[in-house]
């Protein structure tokens, strides 16, 4: 083949070329000679070797697109004059390149592109120029339909999810179903009601189940509700066909329900409303006949009415095209190669150590506050062991009393330290001193906990053995060792058994233990959480209040310890009774906390400005902000509303930036707290109620507006508000655990704002009263600007409602606009929703790519972050954060359930040990 015009090329970094080139048609070699096929096609080498029979002097311009494995034709033109023409004839060079282009266009109608369609003439109807422009199409998709991408198509349009089918071979998936048909048939006989339940669909999915029946019902010519076991196998046979030729047949039989071979918009409607179902959209299904005509818009651009085979398998094989169309806002726009030669070696040893290192820094703050308290429990036991083993009771009462001795001394030591991990306003100020550096005040709780089973034990040994064993042998010991200590006890007289039960040590002792029993079960999990369910009217008895109210029983409990440890009966001297030594500075700092909070909730009692009632049972309370309350993002408030106890204080992260002239909470409604404050709020019945009694009984607990009065405790603390000394933050937010980040998402938008202003005019005045705080925040004493480590966040919001994304739809919206550096990455995932390359998500994926495309905006979250199915693949957002940000130190940040805490714990650690990225895991309180 002789080229007669050189290539032109695009981009460089485009796998894709245009060629342009005229070709003489002389001794044409079209066979591929690396592999025997025929380069560009079957109907390529026919239509040159065709035109050398006609005219071996006529040449044609062809223009080509080249990939690895595949040409496309995009046009064919006549050239310009190869030779002159004779002289006197009426045929010059035009007309003969005029015939030539004649005769492919009758020979080749699919060839006719926009270019060669301007070449034509003018006789030709307008309708025929659309069925031609619609073969040219035909024909560009087999030919792009490459076999990498039709591998990549075995990934989609599967009928039955992954996990059903995870690990499971096709004799075992078919036991399965066989099983399932046992159980829901009758007579033999499976409705088609129960299909999708059968086949592993689920009840779910019973809608589209039923689509699929028919479609393949009427692919053998029936029209039939019910089918034997053997027709179900026939089924399941095509349905688990690994093909996507076969899959991509059936979900077009599902919408040719006429089975003309063309799918019109009703029949798109009808699979968008299916797959809705399916998933649960219900606001989808509403603007079904919207999203069809968008499909049709993009697939029909001839505007015949339908779409056929092809037409659909195209839309399917180019999803990650549509699905790149937006602009980059929930994907990492760097190559994950970037960090892959910072793993390191894979030799075991060296592997070893490294997880030993990681494991130490990671846990060495734990460590060494654990084991300075370890060994000082182990010190005081063995220190009052070792001094009753040298005393005369010893003699009488032997190793029990020894060791319950010991346990006192540890008692009294837990019982101090219990106070101090909660006493919060002592924590976050410690949180701003350097002692953030060595002390892990994030695992304050967990230690609170870890101390709490700790006196546990000392009171299994404390008062097991007095009772089972050192005080029986006291009341039975002779009278010659009783006179060894007989100065002890009261008129030198043994006491009895009952005598040691019934006196001051004895009753405050076993009160103590009666009362410490309750507060320490009813705070657990199961019986905080609702999880125990008991009989009235035993179910008051677990709840959050029952634990809120049995925790105040422990200040009942400290007043019976002091009288406990002052009424011994081997210790007289005062130096000797050491309790009141151990417990009153934690004491005393805990009850000084709590006259502050009581103080300090006075003077915050605030306004609520605006009450939002949003989908999945939440609303938000946007409230005035008090006088000099000052907090940062990540932080959380306690409120409290008179009107519902007095006594009730429930935590909140603020989800309103430093800088607002605001505050603001997301509440969810989960407890009968929750539901009385909105039912206050959002009630106007109830308000006029309340009003009119008022003047009564209720003055202490309404504002001057007649509203409820609502009290403002905080700030206090958490994990996240360390998050400016990273570098890059992951932040992760499942459901309504997403609150402490939007705070977070705020003040970096108010950072990226004020920068553009401070680099734009930094004499330019600033009226506005929230700008003005913002701005002194971040500015030193002498004015200049505080340096911000962190310049890039990943949030990660995993909700299973649709409606969820209601909630902060502003801010992402807000990110959107401001956000042009691309600094926060925004990822919206949608649990419900089955997973991208189901059957049944399918449609939606590419109706939502479309719409992200032409409008900018999801279908889902109704903002301009595109929402992700199913659940996110967390080690590869670990590894693309890595690649992005080598050598940066990343804040993991998550809120939500433990489980998943546990593997973003681990993820963090591992990538931590293979790449040069560190990433550090925190998990916030609630």
């Amino acid at each position: 083949m002789k080229l007669s015009s050189s290539s032109s090329f695009g981009r460089s970094s485009s796998k894709r070329s245009s060629c342009s080139r005229a070709f003489e048609l002389l001794d044409v070699d079209l066979e591929d000679r690396s592999g025997g096929g025929v380069v560009g096609g079957a109907m390529l080498p026919i239509f040159l070797n065709d035109l050398r029979r006609n005219n071996d002097q006529d040449t044609v311009e062809v223009t080509l697109e080249l990939e690895d494995d595949s040409i496309v034709v995009c046009s064919v033109t006549p050239t310009t004059a190869t030779a002159e023409p004779a002289a006197g004839t009426s045929e010059g060079v035009f007309g003969r390149s005029h015939s030539v282009t004649s005769r492919i266009r009758r020979k080749f109608p699919w060839l006719r592109s926009p270019s060669f369609s301007r070449a034509s003439t003018t006789s030709e109807t307008e309708e025929h120029n659309k069925i031609t422009a619609r073969d040219v199409r035909r024909m560009k998709a087999r030919l792009q339909r490459t076999r990498s991408s039709a591998q990549q198509a075995l990934k989609g349009l599967r009928f039955i999810s992954n996990s059903t089918i995870s690990g499971a071979c096709e004799e075992e998936l078919w036991r399965k179903v066989e099983a399932r048909f046992e159980s829901l048939a009758k007579e033999g006989l499976l409705g088609k009601e129960e299909f999708g339940e059968c086949i592993g669909m689920g009840r779910e999915s019973k809608e589209f189940a039923v689509g699929i029946f028919d479609a393949l019902a009427r692919r053998r010519r029936q029209k039939i509700a019910k089918i034997t076991k053997e027709e179900l196998y026939d089924f399941w046979l095509q349905i688990s066909d690994q093909s996507f030729d076969a899959r991509l047949q059936i979900f077009f039989d599902m919408a040719d329900s006429n089975e003309d071979g063309r799918i019109t918009r009703e029949e798109v409607q009808e699979l968008i409303m299916l797959s809705a179902s399916a998933n649960k959209l219900s606001k989808l299904k509403e603007q079904a006949e919207e999203y069809a005509s968008l499909i049709m818009e993009e697939l029909d651009p001839e505007n015949l009415g339908y779409i056929e085979l092809w037409q659909l398998e195209t839309l399917l094989l180019q999803r990650d095209t549509y699905m790149n169309y937006s602009r980059p806002l929930s994907t990492a726009s760097v190559g994950w190669s970037q960090n892959i030669g910072s793993l390191r070696p894979k030799n075991v040893m060296r592997r070893a150590t490294e997880t030993l290192r990681c494991l130490i820094i990671e846990n060495w703050q734990r460590g060494w506050i654990l084991l300075l308290w370890l060994l000082t429990m182990a010190g005081l036991f063995a220190w009052k062991f070792n001094q009753y083993r040298s005393r005369a009771a010893f003699q009488v009462m032997g190793y029990c009393l020894a060791t319950a001795k010991g346990a006192a001394e540890t008692l009294k030591l837990n019982m101090a330290l219990i106070l101090l991990p909660v006493c919060r306003n002592t924590l976050t100020w410690l949180r701003s001193t350097r002692a953030r550096s060595f002390v892990p005040f994030d695992d304050n709780i967990n230690f609170h906990k870890m101390i709490a089973c700790a006196i546990a034990i000392g009171v299994f040994l404390h008062a097991g053995n007095h009772l089972a064993c050192d005080f029986p042998r006291l009341v039975n010991s002779s009278p010659e060792d009783f006179a060894l200590i007989s100065t002890d006890f009261d008129r030198n007289k043994k006491p009895t058994y009952k005598d040691l039960l019934s006196g001051v040590e004895g009753v405050t002792g076993i009160s103590m233990v009666v009362l410490m029993a309750i507060s320490f079960i009813l705070a657990t999990s199961h019986f905080r959480r609702n999880v125990v369910r008991l009989p009235a009217p035993f179910n008051r008895l677990t709840g959050f209040n029952a634990f809120w109210y049995s925790h105040h029983l422990l200040g009942l409990v400290y007043v019976l310890l002091l009288v406990h440890g002052t009424c011994l009966f081997l210790a007289h001297q005062w130096n000797q009774k050491t309790t009141w030594m151990y417990i009153s500075v934690p004491l005393l700092l805990y009850v000084a906390e709590r006259t502050v909070r009581t103080c300090r909730s006075e003077h915050y009692s605030v306004k609520v400005l605006k009450v939002s009632v949003l989908p999945g049972n939440v609303f938000s309370l946007i409230m005035s902000k008090p006088q000099g309350f000052k907090y940062k993002s990540g932080q959380y408030i306690f409120l409290q509303c008179p009107l519902i106890s007095p006594f009730e204080w429930h935590p909140f992260s603020i989800t309103s930036a430093p800088g607002d002239d605001h505050l603001s909470v997301h509440i969810r409604t989960v407890g009968d707290w929750t539901q009385e404050l909105k039912r206050i709020f959002t009630e106007s019945d109830y308000l006029t109620s309340i009003s009119s009694r008022a003047r009564f009984s209720l003055l202490g607990q309404m504002d001057q507006r007649g509203q409820p009065r609502v009290l403002v405790d905080g700030p206090y603390g958490a994990p996240a508000q360390d998050y400016k000394n990273y570098d890059v933050l992951l932040l992760v937010g499942l459901g309504i655990g997403a609150t402490p980040f939007i705070s977070i998402l705020r003040d970096l938008l108010h950072n990226t704002r004020l920068e553009e202003q401070l680099d734009s005019n930094t004499e330019t005045s600033r009226s506005d009263e929230s700008l003005n705080s913002f701005t002194s925040s971040n500015l030193t004493p002498g004015g200049k600007r505080k340096w911000q480590r962190c310049k890039n966040a990943h949030f990660y919001w995993v909700t299973r409602e649709p409606g969820s994304f209601e909630w902060f739809k502003g801010v992402m919206d807000e990110v959107a606009e401001i956000d042009y550096k691309g600094q926060i990455e925004l990822h919206n995932y949608l649990t419900s929703v089955y997973e991208e390359y189901d059957a049944r998500s399918t449609l939606i994926t590419m109706v939502q790519a479309l719409n992200h495309a032409k409008h900018g905006v999801d279908i889902l979250s109704g903002t301009r972050v595109r929402t992700h199915f199913a659940r996110p693949n967390w080690k590869e957002v670990f590894t693309k954060i890595a690649s992005k940000h080598p050598y940066a130190t990343v804040g993991v940040f998550y809120c939500g359930m433990p489980v998943l805490a546990k593997e973003l714990k681990k993820l963090s650690r591992e990538l931590s040990h293979k790449t040069s990225t560190r990433f550090e895991f925190h998990k916030e309180y609630f």
